[in-house]
């Protein structure tokens, strides 16, 4: 990969027409968009997966988790083949991976072979996520215009996550749950040949070397970790194994940080964190995704399982959750280009507070109206949060590291789901001492306060990442990547 190759194209990428470039956004958001109906929408389906293949609650935590799980631990890597050897290439590649993984996820004939497809699917869309932020950062070169950019990528990502379960919904009910994997397949095909058609192939200017063992250690952090909490309960918080995954996740973690500190060219490059903004976007993102992965697990469960809805019906119910994200997600991405992030951070943190708040009220006769209200103020916190997480990750850094930064903040989103499901499941569950129907909504209550603090942690996060003080480390951390860019 010469250095003419990757100079013809960047010239590319900044000579697109305005139509072009848009229609390559399009088509970015288009990939990502069937990405979060899918983590979404088998939400909405786990009541019928677990009583077609007879999953347990731990089981059906894995089919979701097994996919987060994977995308965490492997969008990092898929940021840096990115770069590496073309995005345009590696995206098409992972659109292709994702289309097959679904189609073995609608064929699986047990819980194991469907946690093992939505693992497949894992690996293609962590080679679509990370790909697609840094073709738009390479195409949308004007800040303002980048961050508005960003906004309607991240109003993809929140919206399709919002109407993921109104869509399973409609599909569960009309067709079956497999019909949530068919969806993606034809999606995938036409992704495939739009990005052909329209998305120039770009390179970053250094090719970083790989990091097999910065890989594999952020696989047995976050896979330990997961195992740990999701499987506490039933085998026991004391018990040999968890105690194990536990000792395993938290050595996983010191040896990342002691490897990636010594590597010349890290997988997880432990600069970046030196930026207050870049370090927020990380725990903001991790906080925000824990209270929506969590709140999409449980819900469903609640919704379907104790108040006796149809998958359609608690679509529907989350109707107004999708339709504040739709709506805010554009207006937080102009709201950053315009004012900054400060606002719409601590305007999400807020809302995802109020919703949580609400939702401790929630019982066996709670009205559905007192229901979609909370899911609303839950939706416009959702829509508000993107565009800010994933500016200030990528806003501050080279444009040359856009692949690598866009990645650790796609893998914070990714790590968020997993922790949510798995320790909001776990506390929801520890309080389950009869049936999921009769002691699901009580149980619950403490897992929402969670939620609720996750909120109070986004406003914090928001005035912090957006000082004065937070802005020079962002400087300061630019300028020490640009003269040592390893």
């Amino acid at each position: 990969m010469s250095g003419a190759t990757v100079t013809r194209g960047a010239s590319e990428a900044g000579e697109l027409s305005r139509r072009r470039q848009l229609a390559v956004l399009a088509t970015c958001c288009l990939s990502l968009f069937i990405v979060g109906i899918d983590t979404s929408g088998v939400n909405v389906a786990l009541p019928a997966i677990g009583a077609a293949l007879g999953a347990s609650s731990s089981q059906l935590q894995w089919v979701i988790d097994s996919y987060t799980l994977v995308l965490a631990s492997l969008l990092m890597l898929g940021g840096s083949l990115g770069d590496r050897l073309g995005r345009k290439r590696v995206f098409q590649v992972g659109l292709g991976v994702f289309g097959i993984g679904s189609v073995l996820c609608s064929l699986a004939a047990t819980p194991e072979m469907l946690i093992g497809a939505r693992m497949l699917q894992a690996i293609g869309g962590a080679m679509m996520n990370p790909v697609a932020m840094s073709i738009i950062t390479n195409i949308f070169t004007e800040p303002r215009e980048r961050a508005r950019a960003i906004g309607l990528w991240g109003a993809a990502i929140g919206v399709s996550m919002a109407l993921g379960p109104l869509v399973g919904g409609i599909l569960v009910d009309g067709i079956g749950w497999e019909a949530i994997f068919w969806l993606n397949v034809p999606v995938c095909v036409v992704a495939i040949t739009l990005t052909a058609v329209l998305v120039p192939e770009s390179r970053a200017p250094h090719i970083r070397r790989p990091d097999p063992a910065g890989q594999i250690l952020i696989l047995v952090f976050l896979a330990a970790l997961t195992y740990g909490i999701i499987e506490g309960r039933t085998l026991g918080w004391s018990s040999v194994p968890v105690s194990a995954a536990f000792v395993l996740a938290a050595t996983g973690l010191a040896g990342l940080i002691v490897v990636e500190s010594r590597r010349r060219e890290p997988l997880l490059d432990l600069r970046f964190f030196r930026s207050v903004p870049f370090s927020s976007s990380v725990i903001g993102a991790i906080v925000a995704f824990s209270a929506m992965g969590g709140f999409l697990f449980l819900n469903t469960l609640y919704l379907q399982q104790v108040r006796g809805l149809t998958p359609l019906q608690a679509g529907l119910m989350t109707l107004p959750m999708a339709v504040a994200n739709a709506v805010f997600s554009p207006l937080s991405g102009r709201l950053v280009g315009d004012r900054g992030a400060r606002l719409p951070m601590v305007g999400a943190g807020l809302m995802v507070l109020v919703s949580g708040v609400m939702l401790t009220r929630a019982g066996t006769e709670t009205s559905m109206w007192y229901l979609g209200c909370a899911y609303l103020a839950l939706g416009v916190g959702m829509g508000l949060v993107n565009a800010p997480i994933t500016n200030a990750a990528v806003s501050g850094m080279p444009r040359a590291q856009a692949g690598v930064a866009s990645a650790i903040a796609s893998t914070s989103r990714q790590v968020g789901i997993s922790l949510g499901v798995a320790v909001f499941g776990a506390v929801a569950f520890s309080g389950v001492t009869g049936s999921v129907v009769d002691d699901l909504a009580d149980a619950a209550h403490p897992a929402w306060v969670l939620m609720a603090l996750c909120g109070a942690a986004l406003v914090a996060v928001g005035f912090v990442s957006t000082t004065r003080w937070a802005t020079a480390t962002a400087e300061r951390t630019r300028e020490r990547i640009q003269r040592d860019p390893m």
